[in-house]
């Protein structure tokens, strides 16, 4: 049962209102993912204290500091848009399910990805360094 919005969505915000698209369903998920141009950022959110603390804080700081970012910025939402979760999980192979996750996709191929378990216990300022590299590589 996906939890209820009024507690996820200022999870939510703090990304669409960076210019964030959150993708709602399966079909959002194909269009955006299938797209082979170009270079997208996909954030797995998540309401754990791992997404707030560290994940969610990384993203935006490396999006304000990095001199090259992603063309598109894309979410989805664990335990809420379920069936979109699910689909855009297909994109993340051979990887494991993971929420909080970061995805970079570079010409519609996976190129860099942040799992969980390299969120849990890290700070924001060493994730946000992490993707900033990464940014400065594939964008």
């Amino acid at each position: 049962m996906p939890y209820p919005e009024m507690l996820v969505a200022p999870m939510r915000q703090e990304l669409t209102n960076v210019g964030f698209k959150s993708l709602m369903t399966p079909s959002e998920v194909v269009t955006e993912l299938t797209e082979k141009e170009g270079t997208k950022l996909l954030v797995f959110n998540s309401v754990c204290g791992c997404a707030a603390g560290s994940a969610r804080p990384a993203v935006l700081n490396a999006l304000k500091n990095a001199s090259k970012k992603p063309e598109k910025l894309l979410t989805v939402f664990a335990g809420q848009e379920t069936d979109a979760v699910a689909k855009a999980r297909e994109y993340t192979a051979p990887f494991p399910p993971s929420s909080p996750s970061i995805a970079l996709y570079k010409n519609g191929e996976l190129v860099h990805f942040i799992e969980r378990h390299h969120i849990e216990g890290f700070s924001a300022d060493m994730i946000s360094a992490n993707l900033q590299a990464a940014f400065d590589e594939y964008c």
